[in-house]
């Protein structure tokens, strides 16, 4: 089957390979679509980062690279390993595609599995990736949906369920104001989940054709452009006075964190979801005096099912995030490069690692 397969720096090659075998307890997924993250592109750029470098096998996966990319990702069953009794053949399907000790409890009550020893993700470190015809995956990770879902949409769970967790750990209630700092794809998806839920977004962003794909995907209350107005200023005229109740860090750019800080009201919280490549120096004494929480986030916890039902129920609409289809064989030229180097006009590329729907 075809595969991209990630060898090192700008070094992705499609190659064909062989299937994995379908072992007791695991899931066969034809992949429908696959989205690019913003991880692939770090990998592409400058790693190996998640991905495990040559001579260096992951520790719990025990593979090296090169290895299948890939970990945004929809799919149909087409086939079930034995035990597996409560799925089955053409079930639409959804990935959380975590590589985790098998000593870890990641049953429904855990709220730390994704904060593990050694904790990495399936099309990252081993053991398939979307960006291949088809995968097999443990049971645990596969979430059914509902074929009422589109699959091209249902391929923006994973990266939309970053956002719910982002949002569940700011502990932002309906009603509240939230201002989010960035409008890139996750900026996007945490603005579409504080919408479902009922709260007042602010979104503050450089880019007009960011802003305006915020507003015409109906997630955001008020974009604003920080060059042209002071963000915190326009932010407590929003409020009363007060400041924005929670705050969403999106960018790992010291100027927004230092705003964001400004803009939420004492006792704020400021979620940092961004991946952030070096140190940060923001005021601690604005930290102290305003008792703000800033709080970190990673991926997501038990977050999948929630995530699906918001999808489901029809309260986000991931449609207007799709900017781009392409083929598996124009992952770099038509995908990576557009990312790159004209990351203003697309939010989610997703790619057909079979060529089906394009």
């Amino acid at each position: 089957m075809k595969a991209a397969r990630y060898y090192g720096q700008k070094d992705i090659r499609i190659e064909d390979i062989e299937q994995q075998p379908l072992l007791p307890g695991t899931v066969r997924i034809d992949v429908a679509w696959t989205g690019i993250c913003g991880t692939d592109l770090h990998e592409y750029l400058e790693g190996p980062i998640f991905c495990p470098a040559p001579g260096h096998p992951h520790p719990i996966s025990g593979e090296e690279s090169p290895v299948t990319l890939g970990h945004e990702f929809s799919g149909v069953v087409s086939e079930v390993g034995e035990g597996v009794t409560d799925l089955e053949v053409g079930d639409h399907v959804v990935v959380e595609p975590y590589i985790i000790r098998d000593d870890v409890n990641v049953g429904p009550d855990s709220v730390d599995y994704h904060l593990s020893k050694d904790m990495n993700f399936i099309g990252l470190a081993g053991r398939g990736g979307g960006l291949a015809e088809n995968i097999v995956v443990k049971r645990r990770w596969v979430h059914k949906i509902d074929k009422s879902v589109p699959l091209d949409e249902a391929a923006l769970i994973e990266p939309l369920s970053v956002a719910y967790h982002a949002v569940k750990r700011s502990g932002v209630q309906a009603g509240q104001t939230a201002v989010i700092g960035g409008a890139g794809p996750i900026g996007v998806l945490t603005a579409a989940v504080l919408h479902a839920l009922g709260v007042k977004v602010i979104i503050s962003e450089l880019s007009s054709l960011r802003r305006q794909k915020a507003l015409d995907a109906g997630v955001v209350d008020v974009a604003l452009n920080p060059a042209e107005v002071d963000v915190a200023e326009e932010v407590k005229k929003l409020t009363d006075g007060k400041g924005a109740d929670v705050a969403f860090e999106a960018t790992s750019v010291q100027v927004v964190l230092d705003t964001l800080m400004d803009a939420v009201k004492p006792t704020g919280v400021i979620v940092v979801i961004s991946i952030w490549g070096k140190k940060s120096n923001f005021d601690m004494h604005k930290l102290v005096m305003k008792e703000i929480d800033l709080r970190g986030t990673i991926a997501y916890v038990n977050n999948h099912p929630d995530t699906i039902k918001l999808v489901e129920s029809g309260k986000v609409d991931l449609k207007p995030f799709i900017t781009g289809k392409i083929g598996l064989e124009h992952l770099v030229d038509e995908g990576f490069e557009t990312l790159i180097h004209h990351n203003e006009t697309a939010v989610k590329i997703l790619v057909s690692p079979s060529g089906k729907g394009l």
